[in-house]
């Protein structure tokens, strides 16, 4: 018979448990105050019996569904749990009673707190257009402006998320309701960037369908030698292509809880992407034209530069959410950041193909 001390010993949720109680204070009292001192030593006997795999398991977003998920459901069943641990769950079930009778903040949706990330974004971008104006404009100082803006972005995007991660994956904060509304919130941004890139498909139809006097009535235009569409961009469209795979792996990997092929699917996207940039790179030194050469070289460096940049900041997430698995951040059912890079990677695909289609077959001809 298993005691409830060997379930949790047991269950692979551990980790999150053994790292919360002995770390932070706030969660110990919290731990306490929701489920009783008896439990809370019982656990904290799991944390210095196992110390050193901190950061092996996956878990929950908090002790709540930590508890309900691995105990309360089995709180019946007498082959799990001792007659003492059953009289222990009907405490900490009328404990979680008087708790929700008496909160007085009763829905599901997380109330963010004052933060000075909003503020401090907003002066990072005003400084990082300042700045931009000021070096296009060859103003003293211009460069040094705009490289302060930048940083001050990246740094600010940084903590900002830092934030968003602990308040999911420690403080328990990303509910059912909060993680529909983070998923809406990633829909509403990736049909924002469908409509970036759309500008940029209607200004090379718009210059390729109706060609002016000025380039000679036909395109490409008279002077452009184009690129061999069946050379690199051919491969990088098997290389992107490939990724979405392997990502895609990675997800139905995490899905079935196999963590070393949710690893390796994304590894192996993280490399892919990489390649592909490498490549990219590779035909831009050596392309016969450049973006000044006219509506067809602003139409093909903006379109596929800004789709290489997109490609960076994907690789980019990627590899934040590899680190995060690594971490143990991420569970079956609560992995919103995981999906959110899985949908930007995938329209990050859809571009790539609209573009290799328009521009480097149909547009050479």
């Amino acid at each position: 018979m298993l005691t409830f001390l060997e379930l949790l010993q047991n269950t692979s949720h551990s980790g999150r448990v053994k790292r919360l109680i002995s770390c932070n204070g706030y969660y110990r009292r919290k731990f306490t105050l929701t489920y009783g001192e008896p439990i809370l030593k019982k656990l904290e006997w799991i944390t210095a019996y196992d110390r050193s795999h901190f950061m092996r398991y996956p878990f929950h977003t908090s002790f709540k569904w930590f508890v309900e998920d691995q105990v309360l459901n089995a709180r019946e069943d007498t082959k799990l749990v001792s007659q003492m641990d059953l009289e222990a769950l009907k405490g900490i079930k009328m404990i979680q009673k008087e708790l929700y009778t008496s909160q007085t903040v009763r829905h599901p949706f997380h109330i963010v707190p004052q933060s000075p990330w909003p503020f401090l974004s907003g002066i990072s971008v005003l400084t990082l257009t300042i700045g931009a104006v000021m070096y296009m404009h060859s103003y003293q100082n211009g460069g040094l402006t705009l490289s302060f803006g930048l940083f001050m972005i990246i740094a600010t995007m940084a903590f900002w998320w830092r934030d968003v991660i602990r308040e999911g994956t420690y403080e328990g904060r990303h509910t059912r309701a909060v993680q529909r509304g983070l998923r809406l919130g990633m829909v509403l941004f990736i049909v924002s960037e469908v409509m970036f890139f759309f500008s940029f498909f209607w200004a090379f139809f718009h210059s390729s369908l109706a060609p002016s006097i000025e380039i000679g009535c036909i395109w490409p235009p008279n002077g452009i030698d184009i690129l061999n569409p069946w050379g690199i961009p051919l491969l990088n469209t098997y290389i992107l292509l490939s990724s979405g795979i392997t990502i895609t792996y990675a997800h139905h990997s995490l899905l079935t809880a196999d963590w070393e092929n949710v690893i390796i699917g994304t590894v192996q996207t993280l490399a892919l992407a990489v390649l592909f940039t490498a490549l990219q790179f590779y035909e831009y030194l050596f392309a016969p034209f450049d973006i000044s050469d006219g509506i067809y070289g602003s139409t093909f460096y903006l379109t596929t530069g800004f789709h290489g940049l997109h490609v960076i900041i994907g690789t980019i997430f990627i590899a934040v959410c590899l680190y995060r698995t690594l971490m143990g951040h991420f569970g079956r059912s609560h992995h919103v950041g995981f999906e959110s890079a899985i949908w930007y990677w995938h329209f990050v695909d859809v571009v790539w193909l609209f573009l290799y289609v328009s521009i480097y077959i149909w547009g050479s001809n």
